[in-house]
């Protein structure tokens, strides 16, 4: 079967689902689809090509940061100040276009190309799905893979639109016509005529299409077979998608239409969902032994925690090659890819965020403390010798470990896993839509959760809404760093972003930017490439570029 999607993405991928992305595509291999209509095992392949295209490398260019799915996420990170790499391998950061706001992320330059044509890639798969299966069959495994593309498109729309919908921020002053535009949507419907003009659409109306995908993929799951593996989402993700969806709606609501009524209703129903998610799933939380697994701590899809992730296989190019792989980014210890001893490209957490994490959370204990400190000495390595010979930084992240706890072979330690949905998340929405109705009821739901699973200790003195809301948002930071979720939470909350502070570990000069609320860098621009073939989207109504919005702060 790995052989069979490989193959297949290939072909799928091929087919133009934008007019800037036709003189970019290789010859379609002849794929028929009246071939997989009513053929499970030929839809098979097909629902297979949608989790291959995560590990997708080189969508639009060779550069060690396209690197499908996973370098978007570590995009979305590298937006906030809670990561960053460290200045030790600072000469290898092929992503330091994104962390230091550069000229690049205008319209005009390659780096934009690199997230519209990865989702609308994935995006013409999860159609092929969609089209090649009847919407009435009966067929147990058929509609496992129908639900399957469904869900699978909700979760590439959500992502993508919460990314490209321009939004307020304290860069530029956006036209009233931009606030909540998102993106184009492109179905299995879509003619070639309407691809040409094809404007953006609205949050209204992006949410209700994807609404309508995750109820297909929840009635559809009445009746079908269970889903092979975590990388084909289930029920309890269509759950979960439908919690997120519903969260960002009632923030915007809340925000840009100020209807505190739908927001409050809205925030209900996330709750609600993110309910059904954790009661469909399993209230399995990530253990302190599974979290600090030096083989297997964030490699691993088995831990019962996790809901929907991507998965290495060993033919893809990420698992042959460390510079193109999520390990060879994001896992520290060991000696191949980027973020190794090597190189010494290594994740940090940012210092304000490290140091506002109580000693006695036991996730702390997957960053090097700072010399002389009370975890210096403390932290559960790998390789305690290979850490003291190259962990010569504090605040190295080493959450994610190399496959099998491998420092030297790649292709055994870059085949992993890689989170895309944990139960946690389902909890942490949960208690912020109780904090939005009550914040006592919210703050009692955090210190629950916090005492239960992350430390004994926990405890809280804020009780103000916005306060309750912004700690119940902390601990979610600390929960998901690194996996490409905070982003989102951020840029929905109209949180600043502060990277100049004493004993900031942001690179003076390029990284120090600080903001009074969301960072511009936050509203992603659509390429030239669209824009210069797709007459449904003018210039003036494309979101600004963000380079040159802010005053980059020396020492």
């Amino acid at each position: 079967m790995k052989a069979i999607y490989k193959s297949l993405l290939a072909a799928v991928v091929a087919t133009p689902m934008l007019t800037g992305c036709i003189e970019e595509t290789f010859p379609t291999s002849g794929i028929v689809e009246s071939q997989l209509e009513s053929n499970p095992r030929a839809t098979e392949a097909l629902v297979w090509a949608m989790p291959g295209h995560l590990n997708q490398v080189e969508t639009i260019s060779d550069q060690h940061w396209d690197i499908g799915y996973p370098g978007l996420m570590h995009i979305r990170d590298l937006f906030t100040a809670d990561l960053h790499h460290s200045q030790l391998g600072a000469n290898y950061n092929h992503f330091w276009y994104w962390s230091e706001n550069s000229l690049g992320l205008g319209a005009g330059y390659l780096y934009p190309q690199f997230p519209w044509n990865w989702c609308y890639e994935q995006i013409n798969i999860c159609n092929k799905v969609i089209s090649a299966i009847a919407p009435d069959t009966d067929n147990a495994e058929l509609r496992m893979q129908l639900a399957a593309g469904h869900a699978y498109r909700a979760f590439t729309y959500l992502d993508f639109g919460r990314m490209y919908e321009a939004l307020p921020t304290d860069g530029y002053d956006l036209a009233p016509e931009v606030v909540g535009l998102t993106l184009v949507i492109v179905d299995e419907n879509t003619t070639s005529e309407q691809l040409s003009n094809n404007p953006r659409v609205t949050h209204e109306v992006l949410v209700d299409f994807i609404k309508s995908d995750l109820d297909k993929a929840i009635a559809l799951s009445e009746g079908a077979a269970a889903v092979p593996s975590k990388t084909i989402p289930g029920l309890d993700v269509a759950y979960g998608l439908y919690a997120r969806l519903l969260l960002w709606d009632a923030t915007y609501q809340e925000e840009i239409k100020q209807d505190a009524n739908a927001a409050a209703n809205l925030y209900a129903e996330a709750k609600r969902y993110a309910e059904l998610a954790i009661a469909t799933h399993g209230d399995n939380i990530t253990t302190r032994e599974e979290w600090l697994s030096t083989t297997n701590g964030f490699n691993d899809a088995s831990v019962a925690s996790w809901m929907f992730c991507g998965q290495y296989v060993t033919e893809d190019t990420g698992a042959q090659a460390p510079n193109v792989s999520w390990t060879g980014w994001m896992a520290s210890e060991k000696s191949y890819g980027y973020a190794s001893t090597r190189l010494q490209c290594f994740p940090e957490i940012g210092a304000a965020v490290y140091n506002r994490i109580d000693n006695r959370d036991f996730r702390k204990l997957t960053f090097v403390a700072p010399e002389g400190t009370a975890l210096s000495g403390q932290e559960p390595y790998l390789d305690a010798a290979l850490a003291a010979e190259y962990f010569t930084a504090p605040y190295i992240g080493f959450k994610f470990r190399p496959g099998s706890g491998n420092t030297n072979d790649g292709k055994v330690g870059c085949a992993v896993a890689y989170p895309l949905m944990r139960v946690e998340e389902m909890h942490f929405i949960a208690m912020e839509c109780e904090a939005h109705a009550d914040p006592a009821v919210g703050k009692a739901s955090l210190e629950k959760f916090m005492k239960t699973y992350r430390n004994s200790s926990y405890s809280t003195r804020v009780t103000s809404k916005e306060d309750v809301i912004e700690e119940i948002i902390f601990q979610k930071r600390v929960e998901f760093w690194g996996e490409g979720l905070s982003y989102f939470d951020i840029k929905r909350l109209d949180y600043p972003v502060t990277r100049a502070y004493d004993g900031t570990n942001f690179a003076w000069g390029t990284e120090t930017m600080n903001t009074t609320r969301r960072p511009a860098w936050m509203n992603f621009v659509i390429t030239n490439q669209e824009v210069n073939n797709n007459i449904g989207i003018p210039s003036d109504l494309n979101t600004p570029t963000p380079a040159n919005c802010y005053l980059v702060l020396e020492r």
